[in-house]
């Protein structure tokens, strides 16, 4: 076949792509698990090493013509060594999903006791959910947040450990706007002879840059995605110590996975090297800040904030006292040309497909440039649109608002038709 750009060959996919850039480039993205990749991440991402296959390892693979995609995937590899002072890594999970799975097949048989953090309280579908692998495969046991702190009860942790003697414990969230405290969990994991698997998929850029304690010397497994605060493609990784990389290795391929996709181990690399740059350091805390002012002002509208307030990237509203509920509120921000998602809440009562809270953060706006001013601006745009989410004129009006913000703080401007 000719080589036909893809504008010609397929138009409808051609027109998608750049419809999704402009909403981008138009519209406030505060979902706390996307980010904007770089434009070097993006351009590593689209090239020829999406062809080859590479299963096994760099200088162990099962095809030949490896040599020069072993170079990316060592590169990424000693990148992340540096970055979180690691041992042992693994850069092919596809996923942070996998990522995890890969661990759980490592150091548990079916059957095995888990202890995660409940979804409904923060954590995430693989570290238990009965919806998930994790809680198919795995008996699953789950802690969760204090009542009136909505913080980890660790007591909550230390005795739900005592009584299901759990093989792995496991600590981190997708909705927990606290910092974690690793070395408690430590102490807990080595009392009850469990492992301790940290997956810092959200906060991994904060850590990175010592902005969050880090659970490199404290978990036996760690992972992660390699998006959200680390800017990178979507994907995931494993860190450990060399005491469990054959194990690790061999979870991952043959265990749950074929042929790496090498084009993106490419741009993990860049990623990885982005987020050594002292740039990277001077961005984590501007999101940081960022959360912070966004916080406060929501508070000051009334917005009752779980835990209240937030040590890191993200925000979990209960909406409970605005009489809305979180799709109400996913729904008219998205009219108003501004995404974030509808969350679970501590305690929550509705079901998943409804919930009481809006969970949001602020990487992606960071990362276009926009500081504490902003922050506060944008608080103001929520406040207006929850106020009257079925002002429909309203709503047009404050998109208008977004649209002029969001041109201020170009993005993707490399990306024309």
């Amino acid at each position: 076949m000719k080589d036909i750009p893809l504008e010609k060959i397929d138009p409808e996919v051609f027109e998608a792509i750049h419809q999704e850039v402009d909403r981008e480039r138009s519209s406030l993205v505060m979902i706390a698990s996307e980010n904007y990749a770089s434009r070097a991440v993006i351009e590593a991402q689209a090239n020829v090493m999406s062809n080859k296959y590479a299963e096994g390892y760099p200088d162990k693979r099962y095809y030949g013509g490896c040599e020069y995609v072993d170079i990316v995937e060592k590169l990424a590899r000693e990148r992340v060594k540096r970055l979180f002072k690691a041992e042992y890594v693994n850069v092919q999970p596809h996923s942070g999903s996998q990522a995890n799975m890969a661990v759980y097949f490592s150091a548990l048989k079916p059957g095995d006791t888990i202890l995660g953090m409940d979804l409904t309280h923060g954590g995430h579908l693989t570290h238990g959910s009965p919806v998930s692998f994790s809680g198919t495969l795995f008996h699953s046991a789950s802690y969760g947040v204090n009542r009136e702190t909505q913080t980890i009860d660790f007591d909550q942790v230390y005795n739900r450990a005592k009584t299901v003697r759990p093989k792995m414990i496991i600590v981190g969230a997708s909705a927990y706007p606290r910092a974690i405290d690793f070395d408690r969990f430590q102490e807990i994991a080595h009392e009850f002879g469990a492992f301790l698997m940290a997956d810092i998929a959200h906060i991994a850029g904060l850590v990175a840059v010592d902005l969050h304690p880090s659970p490199v010397g404290k978990a036996d497994f760690i992972t992660s995605t390699t998006h959200k605060t680390l800017r990178g493609p979507r994907g995931g990784l494993i860190i450990s110590t060399e005491e469990h990389r054959q194990s690790l290795n061999k979870a991952i391929f043959p265990g749950i996975q074929g042929g790496p996709f090498m084009h993106i181990i490419a741009a993990k690399a860049v990623c990885f090297k982005e987020a050594l740059m002292p740039e990277f350091k001077e961005y984590q805390q501007q999101v940081l800040a960022n959360a912070k002012v966004l916080a406060d002002e929501l508070k000051k509208f009334g917005f009752n904030l779980v835990s209240g307030g937030t040590d890191n990237h993200l925000i979990l509203i209960n909406l409970t006292s605005k009489g809305l509920t979180g799709l109400d509120a996913e729904t008219a921000l998205a009219k108003a040309g501004i995404y974030a998602n509808k969350n679970t809440i501590p305690f929550e009562e509705k079901s998943a497909q409804i919930t009481s809270g809006l969970r949001i953060g602020t990487p992606a706006l960071t990362t276009r440039g926009m500081k504490e001013a902003e922050m506060k601006i944008i608080a103001e745009l929520i406040q207006k649109v929850l106020h009257s989410p079925d002002d429909e004129r309203g709503l047009q009006n404050i998109r208008s608002t977004v649209s002029e913000l969001c041109r201020q703080f170009p993005i993707y401007e490399f990306l024309n038709r």
